[in-house]
Formats: structure tokens, C-alpha cells, sequence
């Protein structure tokens, strides 16, 4: 009899399950601002998944952080969950030193917000930054679409060093030298709303100039490897994201379609929209698979780049089209303002940004199929 190859198994363990059931009812729940949605996170341990279990963690990883970012992304809430998860407890919990640890990670519960600016001008993700740490550890640069930096407690800032190797610097955005500039908002756009994070400028992020600013490099790492790992956390992150967010406007969007009349009969019974509806489910779940199989390959020390930049790709492909179907299928409600299918969008919107978009996620994945052996 011949052993037939079984291949890893995506469905949620008991953790998961539980960890998403909580963050489901948290969500669903009666905090009715940004800030009380956050602090409820915390409250409920949702925030400290990823922080050591001796600062009062739950010791756990990607897999299980990618489960409350999806349920985030599903809601479309307007809370720095991709800036304090991905950015910043991954990275600090797999890099930083004990006492960077204690200093970066303790206040998380309590709702401190981490972030790390991995973007220059004109790359989203550059694996030998522009930015530079002297031999004082002093950096020195700008960095473009930094998320919740206005309210972070501290930033990751990826910069090359003196002797040549690549360092990410723990920073203190109040910190002298420090300057944020907030990007322009169209007029009537408060920076709370379409995807922003407690009142500050969320996802669409800060431009941060730094001259001469006092750091330290996250676990004294000056080879690369740090920084490898923030950006993996940082696509990880963005997918995960992203599957919540199309999952939810989809949902919105079959709900929609199952109770409109047209003619006397519900618009999901028509065959076009049928159709359409369909074709986005399909963008839905690979979006889900692929982004899932990215986490569960980082979370268990795979090789994990070549997962992520397929889920980074058909986030920044096919997910900003299927939310353009599902705003044509909702009609004149799809462009109401107070109504939240504009949040997912907005949402997506800001991930494909901040991953840099799918002509250049696309010649990133392009490149990686390049360079394989034949």
C-alpha cells in the first residue's frame, strides 16, 4: 500500500478557535469609540497574545496574532492593531533583550501603542535602508507611512550602521530630533474614520524625520536578520489584515443582496449577481488560504517568503477589485458615508499602500520564482 504525501493542516486548533470567539465578542460589544475598543482588547488579553508569558503574556505567536488582526480586518475597527501586534510585539518579542522586553512590551495590555517604520520614499520595504546609526547608535533618515506614529510609545526604525551591517533602532518618537508631519486629508475626512486608529492618522501614516536620534538597536541584531523577520511580521500582518477586512465586506454584501428586492424578488436570486457575488468569495477565501498558509509557515519557523509575497499579491491584486463589486452590488447604499462598507475599503486601501502595491509586490514575487532552481 502506497503512503500517501498529507499536506499541513490550515484549520483552526482549539487556541484559535477560542482566541476567535473572544475577539469576535469583544468586537461586537458595547465599546462604542475607538479608544474604549482598545482598551477592551486589552482588557480581554487579546493585545498580549504575542508577549512573553513572564511579563504577563500569553507566549504565543503568528498564527494565533493573525486570528485577532483577521477578526480586527472583518470589522474594519479603527484601533493601531497592525502597528502594535505586527510592528512591534513580534519583532520586540522574538529580538529584543530582556530589559528592551520589559520596556517595550508591559504597557501593552494597558493600551501602548508600538510601531516601526519600515517604509523610505519610493520603497515600501527596503532591505538596505537609506537611513543610517552612527557609531553612537545616533539615526539619522526619513521614513514615509509610518502608522500610529503620533501615538506610539515607541518606534522600530530599520537603519544601516556604521560597519556596514543592518540594525532596526528602538526610538522614542519624543525624542529631540524627532519631527512627524501627518499627510493631508481630503476636506470633511476626520482621522478617525476610513480606517484611522484612535483620532491619529492610522494607516495612512506619518512621514518621521529623524537627525541625529539617540537609539539602540533591538537585541544588539546588526546583520539583517531583524530586519528580515520585521518585514516578514509586517506582510503577515497586512494579509491577515486584509483577509478580515474582504471577509467582512463581503459578508455585508451577501446580506445586502439576500434581503434588497428588485421586481418583486431578493437581488441574490438574479443570475449576474449571483455570479458576481460568487467571484468574490473566490478572491475571498484564496485571499484567506493564502494568507493563512503565510502565518502558519512563519509562526512554525518554515520558510515562509515565498508564502508571503503569493498573499501579498493577491492582496494588493484581487482584493481591491472584489470591494468595487461589492459597492456596485450594494447600488446607491455601497457609497454612503455612514455606512461601513467605505471602512473596508479604506482599509485595503491603506494595506496595499503599505505594502507597496501590486505592480511591486508582483515584481517581488516575480523575482523570487526567478531565482529558484530549474
Amino acid at each position: 500500500m502506497t503512503d500517501v504525501a498529507v499536506g499541513p493542516d490550515f484549520r483552526p486548533d482549539e487556541a484559535q478557535e477560542t482566541i476567535a470567539r473572544l475577539a469576535s465578542e469583544v468586537l461586537d460589544g458595547d465599546a462604542d469609540t475607538p479608544e474604549r475598543l482598545w482598551k477592551a482588547l486589552g482588557q480581554a488579553g487579546l493585545l498580549t497574545l504575542g508577549v512573553p508569558a513572564g511579563l504577563g503574556g500569553a507566549g504565543l505567536g503568528v498564527p494565533e496574532t493573525a486570528v485577532v488582526l483577521t477578526e480586527i480586518g472583518r470589522r474594519a475597527a479603527a484601533v493601531p492593531a497592525l502597528s502594535t501586534l505586527a510592528l512591534g510585539v513580534l519583532p520586540v518579542a522574538r529580538w529584543g533583550t530582556a530589559e528592551q522586553q520589559r520596556d517595550l512590551l508591559a504597557g501593552v495590555a494597558e493600551g501602548a501603542v508600538l510601531t516601526a517604520a519600515v517604509a523610505e520614499p519610493g520603497d515600501p520595504l527596503p532591505e538596505r535602508p537609506r537611513t543610517t546609526a552612527a557609531a553612537d547608535w545616533t539615526v539619522t533618515g526619513v521614513k514615509t507611512g509610518v502608522p500610529d506614529a503620533d501615538r506610539a510609545h515607541r518606534i522600530l526604525v530599520p537603519a544601516r550602521t556604521a560597519a556596514g551591517g543592518v540594525a532596526v533602532m528602538v526610538i522614542d518618537p519624543a525624542s529631540p530630533g524627532v519631527t512627524l508631519e501627518a499627510p493631508p486629508r481630503s476636506a470633511g475626512v476626520s482621522p478617525g474614520s476610513a480606517g484611522g486608529s484612535l483620532g491619529s492618522v492610522g494607516l495612512g501614516g506619518c512621514t518621521v524625520r529623524l537627525d541625529a536620534v539617540a537609539g539602540q538597536p533591538l537585541g544588539g541584531n546588526t546583520d539583517g536578520r531583524c530586519l528580515a523577520d520585521l518585514h516578514r511580521f509586517a506582510l503577515a500582518g497586512a494579509c491577515a489584515l486584509g483577509d478580515g477586512a474582504l471577509a467582512g465586506a463581503l459578508g455585508l454584501t451577501a446580506g445586502h443582496v439576500r434581503t434588497r428586492e428588485q421586481f418583486g424578488r431578493p437581488l441574490a436570486t438574479f443570475q449576474a449577481v449571483a455570479q458576481q457575488i460568487a467571484d468574490v468569495y473566490v478572491i475571498a477565501r484564496t485571499l484567506h488560504l493564502a494568507a493563512v498558509a503565510a502565518c502558519w509557515a512563519l509562526g512554525s519557523g518554515r520558510p515562509a517568503d515565498d508564502d508571503l509575497a503569493v498573499a501579498a499579491q493577491w492582496l494588493t491584486a484581487e482584493a481591491p477589485p472584489a470591494l468595487r463589486t461589492c459597492h456596485h452590488l450594494h447600488g446607491g447604499l455601497g457609497l454612503a458615508a455612514d455606512y461601513p462598507l467605505h471602512r473596508h475599503t479604506a482599509l485595503v486601501r491603506d494595506l496595499v499602500r503599505f505594502v507597496g502595491g501590486s505592480e511591486h509586490c508582483l515584481q517581488r514575487l516575480g523575482e523570487r520564482l526567478a531565482q529558484r532552481p530549474e
